[in-house]
Order: structure tokens, then C-alpha cells, then sequence
């Protein structure tokens, strides 16, 4: 598609147009096609890359300009880079039916993969195949939200497929090196956040292989870190504690 703009003689080619309405008011961004999800993913970091123009529109095929007192009443802010990082963030991409179903779809894949990534079978420690866990986001008929990043989504559905399915966020291991007099007090701060206590020596210093879950390592770093004065050392041995193979479901 071609978008001629008057108004300023730029010739917008392979536009994709992200919509928002604000403040009673249409708003439109004119991107690059197949950047606004990569920007949206985190995969894409450079604005320029994602937005052809860092110009508001209340139209842009049209190109007709949004005016500066209506997008600072509807945004609190004339910064068009901020307003065009709003849009582009809530701002509902505009597509046709054709590519909206390939987009969705090629989301859904992405989202089951990412799951079948990061998560076993807690019995057997064992990872789903994705066709698998496609099949099973299905039958709990999840819905891909087409302005929410793969990543959070694929949190959310493990979070819907634990109520149907043996799943869980495949365990991290991790070396806890701590000082004796921390190793103690910090050992007891520390048990709710440890899954699996693999291996234990106390000596000079508390030395500690251990499973979490990969949701509380920040918590368990900023701990370790806080509580020893810097002087505690917390590795990680393995992202993911898995056993070979794909896991079957009979």
C-alpha cells in the first residue's frame, strides 16, 4: 500500500498504522510493517526502525497532521517521540483480516514454544514437546492478544495450563557461596525460596547447590547481595533442570 500525504509531499510506502483513540480523539502512527511486534516482543530497540515518521496523524492515509493543543490535552506532553511510544505501546495495529489470522497464528507458535522452552513436567522433569503444548493452549481455548508480548502471554498460559496439565517452570540450579556468620540466619531467609536442596556444606563458609524457581532468582540475588554486605556469591549452574527428551502424553 502507498500513502500520499499533501501536506508535506513524503510518500509513505509499506505503512503499517497504528490507531489509538484518546481524549475523544483519533490518533495514528505511521510504522514500518512487521516492526511494530518486534518493537512490542522487546526484540526491536530502535525507534527510527519501528515509526516511518515520528509525526502524529489524526489520519494517515490522508495525511492529515494531529494538532499540538489536541495531543497535549489528550497526552500531557507535545514530546512526539513519547506520544508516538504510547501509540505504539496501546495503540491497536491496523491490518487486514488475512494478515491479523498469519499474525495471531504465527503468535500462537511463539507462545507455545516459549512454554515448552521453560517448562517439564514436574514428575519426570522431562520438557513438553511444542506441538503438545499447542494442542493443549487449545483445548483451554487461550486466546492470543495480539499487544501483549509473546513472553507475558506464555506466563500467563502456564499459569491456565497448571490447572489442567503436570506443568511447572523448569527449575534453575544454582551454587550459594556464603560467609559462616551469614550462612545461618540467611540459610533460614532463604528456605522459602528453595525448591530442592541438592547439596550442603557448612565449614569455613555455607556452600549450597540448590533448584528454584526461575521467578525468584532476582529476589534471591538482591537477598544474598543485601544481607552479606556484597560478600556472598550466588552462581548459576544451569537456567534449566531438565532430563533429556521430550516428554510424551499418553
Amino acid at each position: 500500500m502507498s500513502i500520499f500525504t499533501p501536506t508535506n509531499q513524503i510518500r509513505l510506502t509499506n505503512v503499517a498504522v497504528v490507531r489509538m483513540k484518546k481524549g475523544g480523539k483519533r490518533f495514528e502512527i505511521a510504522c514500518y510493517k512487521n516492526k511494530v511486534m518486534s518493537w512490542r516482543s522487546g526484540a526491536e530497540k530502535d525507534l527510527d526502525e519501528v515509526l516511518q515518521t515520528h509525526t502524529v496523524f489524526i489520519n494517515v492515509s490522508k495525511g492529515q497532521v494531529a494538532k499540538k493543543e489536541d495531543l497535549s490535552k489528550a497526552f500531557g506532553t507535545e514530546d512526539m517521540t513519547e506520544i508516538c511510544k504510547q501509540i505504539l505501546a496501546k495503540g491497536e495495529l491496523q491490518v487486514s483480516d488475512k494478515e491479523r489470522h498469519t499474525q495471531l497464528e504465527q503468535m500462537f507458535r511463539d507462545i507455545a514454544t516459549i512454554v515448552a522452552e521453560k517448562c517439564v513436567n514436574p514428575e519426570t522433569k522431562r520438557p513438553y514437546p511444542v506441538s503438545l503444548i499447542e494442542r493443549a493452549m487449545k483445548d483451554i481455548h487461550y486466546s492470543v492478544k495480539a499487544n501483549k508480548s509473546t513472553k507475558q502471554q506464555a506466563l500467563e498460559v502456564i499459569r491456565q495450563l497448571k490447572e489442567s496439565m503436570q506443568i511447572q517452570r523448569a527449575h534453575m540450579r544454582l551454587r550459594l557461596i556464603l560467609p559462616a556468620k551469614d550462612g545461618k540466619k540467611l540459610k533460614e531467609k532463604l528456605k522459602s525460596l528453595i525448591q530442592v536442596v541438592e547439596s550442603e556444606d557448612f565449614d569455613e563458609q555455607l556452600e549450597m547447590v540448590c533448584l528454584i524457581d526461575p521467578g525468584c532468582f532476582r529476589e534471591m540475588d538482591e537477598l544474598v547481595r543485601c544481607e552479606t554486605k556484597g560478600k556472598g556469591t550466588l552462581e548459576v549452574l544451569s537456567l534449566k533442570d531438565v532430563e533429556e527428551g521430550d516428554e510424551k502424553l499418553e
